[in-house]
């Protein structure tokens, strides 16, 4: 449970590497390309940009939230599972203190009983890792459908035929000149679209 954001941030990773975009099969017109301003296209004959992922994970306000929100949720899990395991063992506990007063029989039911505790608290466990790790998956989901879809706008109305990401632990892009950075304008779109969709 410790590492479900790495998860999220693998997949974004993943997502934003294999998104090669083509928005447009045909150029932009002459006239088009004289209306956009040298701001928006750094490079008039950039057909391909690229985004910082981890900056864009860092500063995109729906991945901070679903991130709080995992943490909240696996931390209470953690805890959960936490005060489950010390109930179990200051029962064990007090069974080893008192099995010698107990019968062969009342030792043989306890140490049964404690042993589907034991094999409860495990499925537990596992269940509550297994539904963290689904609901992860369906936010890993959403999130990539939302930075997709908005990339897939952004290039069209840009111009772009591609856009790549780099992230500084993996990435395939060693050098890219700074005028083909979009990240801040994407961050920037991608968090006014989110707070206009709440």
């Amino acid at each position: 449970m410790k590492n479900h954001f790495s998860v999220i941030s693998k997949l974004s990773l993943a997502a934003a590497i294999a998104l090669t975009l083509n928005a447009c099969k045909e150029q932009p017109k002459t006239a088009e390309k004289a209306a956009l301003k040298t701001t928006e296209i750094k490079d008039e004959n950039a057909a391909i940009v690229y985004v910082n992922s981890d900056s864009l994970l860092n500063n995109y306000t729906y991945f901070k939230e679903i991130k709080a929100k995992f943490e909240g949720k696996s931390k209470k899990a953690q805890d959960d599972l936490k005060a489950k395991g010390t109930a179990f063992q200051r029962e064990v506990a007090a069974y080893q203190q008192g099995a010698a007063s107990l019968s062969a029989d009342q030792r043989a039911a306890t140490e049964q009983r404690l042993a589907r505790k034991q094999q409860e608290l495990q499925g537990y466990q596992q269940n509550a890792g297994a539904a963290l790790q689904n609901e992860e998956g369906i936010e890993n989901e959403k999130l990539y459908n939302k930075v997709a879809e908005y990339l897939k706008k952004y290039a069209k109305t840009k111009g772009y035929k591609m856009v790549l990401t780099y992230s500084k632990s993996n990435s395939a892009i060693l050098f890219a000149d700074e005028s083909l950075d979009v990240t801040k304008e994407v961050i920037k779109g991608l968090n006014e679209e989110y707070k206009s969709s709440k």
